[in-house]
Order: structure tokens, then C-alpha cells, then sequence
């Protein structure tokens, strides 16, 4: 486990719950947890903007079963984006 993972989980986590994809974040907190994992590993191997739209897409249509159109996972993606450029680096990963 890299230093930092823990806090860097929890910071993504609380991204993603603050953005909540699905509306549920204020009764579950770790509805997005299955998310955590892929998208650190992909950050971490310089996934860019298009790359974390498109799991998100993916995640929203096949794991939650939900239409993303209307869910904006682009917009989510700026976001991972923009808070990897600055979390990144305290990882110890190389970003964008």
C-alpha cells in the first residue's frame, strides 16, 4: 500500500459522496466505494479526463443501472481531475 492511500481514499470518497452521482450519499456513505480502487488505479496510471468520464459512464450504466446522460460523469471526471493534480503528488504518483 502506497503512503497516503488511506487519507487519499478517504478524501475520494468524500468527493465522490459530495458530488453524489446517484443521490443517495446522505443515507449511505460507502455507496461509492466500489469506485474507489479502479479510479485510483487509473489515476495513479495517468488516466486523463476522458478516461475517468468513461468509467464513470461505464460504472453508472452497468453497475448502478442507471442512465449517465443526465448524471453528468463528464463533469464529475473535471473534478477527479482537478483534485488528482493536487492530491496526487502528496501520493507520491506523478500526475497529469
Amino acid at each position: 500500500m502506497r503512503p497516503g492511500t488511506d487519507a487519499t481514499e478517504n478524501d475520494l470518497r468524500h468527493l465522490l459522496n459530495e458530488r453524489d452521482l446517484i443521490g443517495v450519499a446522505d443515507d449511505v456513505q460507502d455507496e461509492y466505494d466500489c469506485m474507489l480502487a479502479p479510479l485510483l488505479q487509473r489515476l495513479r496510471g495517468g488516466a486523463d479526463q476522458a478516461d475517468v468520464g468513461a468509467f464513470l459512464r461505464q460504472e453508472l450504466e452497468d453497475h448502478f443501472g442507471l442512465d449517465p446522460v443526465g448524471l453528468r460523469p463528464d463533469a464529475m471526471a473535471v473534478r477527479v481531475i482537478d483534485w488528482w493534480a493536487t492530491v496526487g503528488r502528496a501520493d507520491g504518483t506523478s500526475c497529469v
